[in-house]
């Protein structure tokens, strides 16, 4: 049976937009990408005219303390500009936005937000005033919170058009009821604004705003594009949520884990079977692209490490490491996507950027060591995706909310799932790879060395295709997880929640305040001035 909810992004994620993408530079997911993504509802709200605007961080989230050093500035400048989270002008963004004449003011001030990835924005045109407050959810995805003091709920997912009145509201509601076809339509009041959200497939035609205006006392109307690769519809549909739900759908139909990813992703997304797997495949083909050119070397002064993966290589390829070619060749992938994203080049966030070498460099790794082609190793990335879409829809990806076992614990949960797919296993042994891999992870926590995403992140991603790897095998062996894998993602949840703040990606604590992270860090900004 398939099941169906209203809200349907925070209940059924998609593979595309939650758990593998998006693609992206930068060196943090949930900050640099998702404030590209914010920035750039924030500009279409304003028609695209910014004359100033005032960025509020809460003291008690994790952007007082990292927005600057982990992109989230960055980003939602670039957003602010109109520009896309592959943009290769992305680092230069601060000095863009002033050239553009945009006067920025960051504050930090207590506005007792719930959430510690929170943005709360006001901003100013020539002839404009409006106000934001957006949060970011975990691997580049965000949900705008209030526009104009109003409780909205907009994931990107969606053509959003808000209608603005002074009067004539309920005429207005009714007459787009019956005369446009809008996955949901809401009549929106607060204190000081009422306005009509639509959500559609399309927007308004520039003729049927023009009769609107026409008929109705009609304030304003903004247009905000959506951007999330694969949309939502009324009464999205999915066939499972839940692994136990999975298990029994597939009673009957014996799919393996890969197909069961693209029968979920293509019910979800409203896509064909074959769309699904070419838009793997695509993704496949970019992490390959981050291999290569971490391997190649790279130049970048914002960083604590150069071009490791390179020595590695040659000492892998003159046989002076341990162990086999398999899980060096994994390492060195893994190394070499980290270094990618640490110069800013392109990545696939996987579930996450700080966790993207993880899935990729096992998957990759270990299907080009076993000399299996680029189809099967799409397949493997899909039963990785299937994982992370129980992860996605019942704990997070923010190492900012459950510490970094949502990162490289739950890529770790999906790169075992991949290897088992990868090396022909049965659905119940990826199943038990991926709990395995997630039970050894619980508790993980989120320091990052000197506010950057790359130490310890790098030791953590190999870690988690290390893990992995093992589970792999042991599942293959047909070891006993004993703990089912719907049950440990809800303990991977209550765990993360519980670790301190300042473990959860503030900086604030574990190897972040180091000594000698303090004095990297001095060093690093110094740079920068």
């Amino acid at each position: 049976m398939l099941k169906k909810f209203s809200n349907n992004r925070l209940k059924y994620p998609s593979i595309f937009n939650d758990v593998i993408g998006p693609v992206m530079r930068g060196p943090s997911a949930s900050h640099c990408a998702a404030s590209v993504r914010i920035g750039k509802i924030a500009r279409e709200l304003m028609d695209g005219k910014i004359k100033e605007i005032l960025i509020e961080f809460d003291p008690h989230g994790s952007l007082a303390t990292t927005h600057e050093s982990q992109g989230s500035d960055m980003g939602l400048f670039a957003g602010l500009l109109g520009w896309d989270a592959t943009d290769e002008r992305l680092a230069d963004s601060t000095n863009a936005i002033k050239e553009a004449g945009i006067k920025i003011n960051i504050k930090i001030r207590d506005y007792g937000t719930r959430h510690p990835n929170t943005y709360k924005l006001t901003l100013i045109s020539e002839t404009e005033h409006h106000e934001m407050t957006a949060i970011s959810t975990g691997g580049g995805m965000i949900e705008i919170l209030e526009i104009d003091e109003v409780e909205v709920s907009i994931a990107g997912d969606y053509f959003e058009t808000l209608i603005y009145l002074e009067e004539d509201f309920n005429k207005v509601f009714n007459y787009l009821s019956i005369n446009i076809n809008a996955d949901n339509l809401l009549l929106l009041k607060g204190v000081k604004h009422q306005f009509i959200e639509i959500k559609s497939q399309k927007f308004l035609t520039p003729e049927f705003v023009s009769d609107l205006h026409s008929k109705f006392k009609i304030k304003n109307i903004k247009a905000l594009s959506p951007v999330l690769q694969v949309l939502s519809k009324k009464n999205t549909e999915v066939p499972f949520i839940t692994c136990r739900e999975m298990l029994e759908y597939n009673a009957d139909k014996n799919l393996s884990l890969w197909e069961l990813a693209a029968r979920y992703e293509s019910t979800r997304g409203n896509l064909a079977p074959g769309e699904v797997f070419n838009m793997m495949k695509d993704i496949v083909g970019i992490m390959g692209n981050s291999i290569r050119e971490g391997i190649e070397g790279s130049d970048y002064a914002d960083r604590i490490l150069g071009n490791q993966s390179g020595t590695y290589k040659s000492r892998m390829e003159s046989q002076q490491l341990l162990g086999d070619r398999l899980l060096n060749q994994m390492i060195l992938y893994v190394t070499a996507i980290m270094e990618t994203k640490s110069a800013m080049g392109i990545i696939v966030a996987a579930p996450t950027a700080g966790s993207c070498g993880g899935l990729p460099g096992a998957c990759i790794g270990a299907g080009r060591a076993m000399g299996l082609s680029s189809d099967e190793i799409t397949r493997a990335m899909l039963a990785a995706g299937m994982i992370g879409i129980f992860i996605a829809a019942h704990s997070t990806f923010a190492a900012e909310v459950c510490g970094c076992q949502a990162e490289c614990g739950a890529g770790s949960g999906m790169a075992a799932a991949a290897l088992v797919t990868l090396n022909k296993g049965t659905l119940n042994q990826a199943l038990s790879a991926a709990s395995m891999a997630l039970q050894n992870t619980l508790g993980m926590i989120c320091d990052p060395v000197a506010n950057r995403v790359e130490v310890p992140c790098l030791g953590k991603n190999v870690l988690a295709a290390s893990n992995a790897f093992a589970c792999a095998n042991m599942a293959l062996s047909d070891f006993d997880p004993v703990i089912p894998l719907d049950e440990v993602i809800e303990t991977m949840d209550k765990v993360g929640k519980s670790i301190p703040g300042k473990l959860r990606c503030t900086a604030m604590g574990g190897l972040s305040i180091t000594k000698t992270s303090k004095e990297i860090e001095k060093r690093l900004n110094q740079i920068n001035k």
